[in-house]
């Protein structure tokens, strides 16, 4: 009866999506490193360690008020509800027991809850005795006042510190990364300073004029003296004693030098593991972000304008300079092949991406970063750049949404320069932001007054803005000259007065910034009047 019961709370708790939703959230708080509330929380602990510290430090010669015991039975509160909290989320015990009975209806063994209630204790016992959980527990005793003995565990307050600080927990764990070499090093130095101390004190006890009275002051002037710091409280007097001294100054400078260095090679290593860390959880925050293949100067100049646009983006390169430089600047920037499905996964193509630029210098790479691209997010916006008019085919193959020719730009440009000087001027400023012009493009949305409208009476002149050309898949303008095919609908030149606008086309337009954001908000409000008038 009592085995059917326990099945059931536990299948209970796995289907319960409150009960799923409260675990999740409690370890998003309290251990989820990627987590927004957990930052919040270990701030807030910190606050209240240091602040229940310094209280309790305040007592020792001090009398303190009501509030005080009341703010110190708050902290104890936390610390308690904490400590459980934490063992709850460690390992879940209805997901053994679940795991436990499935095994064996799947054996066709009969199911012993003892032997489940084994693993689950064994698991929270793993906790219990945990250091960090220890910790836990014992930062709550100085609280117990009838037991002023107890303050002497005032210090594993401060431990608490360790849990709440990022940067102490990296160095706990270059600590736990190289504790062999640092377990070798600690036994060489105890031999070191056993044979330093025994020696010392054969030479400098007090039948041998010497100032070392007992073991324990040859063990203090061992570690003294070898640590470099030498107090000069106790100096040897005999020839044995200045050679033992000697011997062992030399060493422990020689340690010294070798634990510096097992300490410098592992915060090195541990610092490119946490700049990863950081740099993966920056991406994880991004939302509608764009993945920039690339940061050569074609990459580095798309990187400033999504800048300037306040677009977040993430950088790839396998460039080693590219990526310093990418850092330089404060981008987020992975120095890795692009080409790689991890590499795009860690970039956030399926997570938080809405495109990708495949902006490097070599069309090859550009085809298979667009072939992972598209494996990896069918539905991903994907421009790629080709620098020869061949390998365009190619990349549309491949899966690209649009191609960007680079060098093709740059010859039309030459050309408009030969033909027209003064438009040149113009796109050129534009390119390089050295005017108060901009170009621009703006959708015709469902009840916009432009909707229905053809150029001529939309009138762009009064806004002070040219049309250069409008984008449309209506069929209505299939007939039309002057247009140029792009992936599902074609792009009208510089089309004339009579050209109808409807719903879906895209207009690019160049004028100043003015004019173009009174044009943007006019769109806006007639489409937002539409719809309220819908509504009534």
């Amino acid at each position: 009866m009592h085995t059917r019961l326990i099945l059931y709370i536990a299948y209970s708790l796995k289907a319960s999506l409150r009960y799923q939703r409260c675990k999740a959230f409690f370890y998003d708080l309290l251990e989820n490193p990627q987590s927004n509330l957990k930052s919040y929380f270990d701030i807030f602990m910190i606050c209240l360690v240091i602040s229940s510290i310094s209280l309790l430090l305040y007592e020792v010669e001090h009398q303190t008020f009501k509030w005080a015991a009341i703010f110190e039975r708050f902290v104890v509160t936390v610390f308690i509800i904490e400590y459980l909290l934490r063992g709850w989320v460690y390992s879940d015990i209805h997901s053994a027991i679940i795991k436990q009975h499935e095994n064996s209806e799947y054996l066709g063994t009969p199911f012993r809850l003892h032997n489940v209630l084994g693993e689950i204790l064994a698991e929270k016992f793993s906790y219990i005795f945990s250091p960090s959980a220890i910790i836990d527990l014992l930062a709550i005793l100085p609280s117990y006042r009838p037991l002023r003995i107890l303050r002497i565990f005032l210090v594993f307050r401060l431990l608490k510190l360790f849990r709440y600080s990022q940067s102490i927990q990296m160095f706990t764990g270059v600590l736990r990364n190289k504790r062999f070499e640092l377990s070798m090093l600690a036994i060489f130095m105890g031999f070191l300073i056993f044979i330093a101390s025994t020696a010392i004190y054969m030479f400098e006890n007090e039948k041998m004029g010497g100032q070392i009275n007992n073991l324990y002051d040859a063990f203090y002037w061992a570690v003294v003296t070898m640590s470099t710091v030498g107090y000069g409280d106790l100096t040897p007097v005999t020839q044995g004693g200045r050679l033992v001294t000697t011997a062992l100054i030399i060493s422990g400078l020689g340690l010294m030098a070798f634990f510096t260095s097992i300490m410098v090679a592992a915060f090195s290593e541990k610092m490119n593991e946490f700049q990863q860390d950081r740099v993966k959880a920056s991406i994880e925050k991004l939302d509608n972000s764009t993945i920039v293949c690339g940061f050569g100067r074609v990459g580095q100049d798309i990187a400033r304008q999504l800048q300037e646009d306040q677009q977040s983006f993430v950088i790839i390169d396998n460039n080693e300079q590219h990526i310093a430089l990418a850092k330089h600047q404060g981008y987020i920037a992975l120095f890795d092949d692009a080409t790689q499905n991890s590499t795009l996964t860690q970039a956030g193509i399926n997570q938080g991406a809405k495109a990708i630029l495949c902006a490097t210098g070599d069309d090859v790479a550009n085809v298979y970063i667009t072939l992972t691209s598209r494996y990896l997010n069918p539905d991903i916006t994907i421009i790629a750049r080709a620098s020869h008019e061949d390998n365009v085919k190619k990349m549309h193959q491949a899966g690209a949404s649009y191609t960007v020719q680079s060098y093709t730009i740059a010859g039309l440009l030459a050309a408009e320069y030969i033909g027209h000087p003064v438009a040149f001027e113009a796109i050129n400023g534009i390119l390089h932001g050295q005017q108060d012009v901009q170009m621009e493009v703006l959708n015709v949305h469902s009840g916009c007054f432009l909707d229905g409208k053809s150029i001529e009476q939309a009138n762009f002149a009064q806004y002070k803005a040219r049309l250069i050309g409008v984008a449309s898949k209506n069929p209505v303008h299939a007939r039309r000259r002057n247009r140029y095919k792009l992936r599902n609908q074609h792009f009208y030149f510089n089309p004339d007065s009579s050209f109808i606008l409807y719903q879906g086309d895209i207009l690019v337009l160049i004028g100043r910034h003015l004019g173009i954001e009174y044009l943007h908000d006019l769109i806006a409000t007639s489409c937002l009047h539409k719809q309220q008038g819908k509504s009534l």
